[in-house]
């Protein structure tokens, strides 16, 4: 005998079907995140283990000058914390460099888990090794017990040149990917992470808030990957 279905159960069983072929990232599933000032903090921070937080920008009118974007230090004794640092371009002038020791050394006076610094610049594959350069002098700058943590395109991974890319070794600790652009997963992402174990550093992967998310494979073979940041969206 044939079983009819009510339509609205149809419907039900038809989203139901949807939702399970387009997995989304979900900040309960993770333990890294990525605050960007002004963002509403949500109830997985505390649990969290590792906060990247943005302190300031350098902005493209004045390389001398790190515009800060937090009122005070914050007070975060019990999870790993970045400093990042927005840069649009990469001429620093002394007082940024000057600015961004210390506020770190702030951080750290008023009790939080300062591990390093992260700079956050859209390096285009063709310029990388110019980058590597410029990290290597700031490298250089910084304490000893401060590491260094960058962002990356999944450009690089697919199409940098093998010898830019081995330039990083030795002064970044770590290279957090960016899979999404604004509030959206970038499509393809998984070609692109497919040859992420070519980044010859530790390597992360940053997903977008409530973005579309299935893992490739390949990253469960990749002796380097590190696991991932969940970049969280303001209101």
């Amino acid at each position: 005998m044939k079983r009819r279905l009510v339509p609205g159960l149809v419907l039900a069983l038809l989203a139901g079907c949807g939702d399970r072929g387009t997995p989304r990232v979900d900040p309960a599933d993770y333990n890294a995140f990525y605050l960007w000032a002004g963002v509403r903090p949500v109830p997985e921070l505390a649990r969290a283990q590792t906060l990247y937080l943005l302190a300031g920008e350098v902005r493209r009118e004045d390389p001398d000058v790190l515009v800060l974007l937090r009122p005070e230090p914050p007070r975060l004794p019990d999870q790993d914390v970045w400093l990042v640092v927005r840069a649009a371009r990469l001429d620093w002038g002394e007082g940024t460099h000057q600015t961004i020791a210390r506020t770190m050394a702030q951080w750290r006076a008023r009790g939080t888990r300062l591990v390093g610094l992260q700079v956050d610049f859209d390096a285009t594959t063709p310029g990388l090794g110019d980058y590597a350069g410029f990290l290597k002098a700031l490298r250089q700058r910084l304490p000893n017990d401060y590491r260094l943590s960058v962002t990356g395109l999944m450009d690089w991974s697919a199409n940098a040149d093998p010898a830019h890319l081995a330039a990083l070794q030795g002064t970044v600790d770590e290279v957090v990917v960016q899979s999404y652009q604004a509030r959206t997963t970038i499509p393809g992402y998984a070609a692109y992470l497919d040859k992420l174990a070519r980044v010859p550093v530790p390597h992360k992967v940053a997903l977008i808030e409530h973005g579309e998310w299935r893992e490739p494979p390949a990253l469960k073979r990749d002796p380097l990957f590190r696991g991932y940041v969940v970049f969280l969206l303001p209101d």
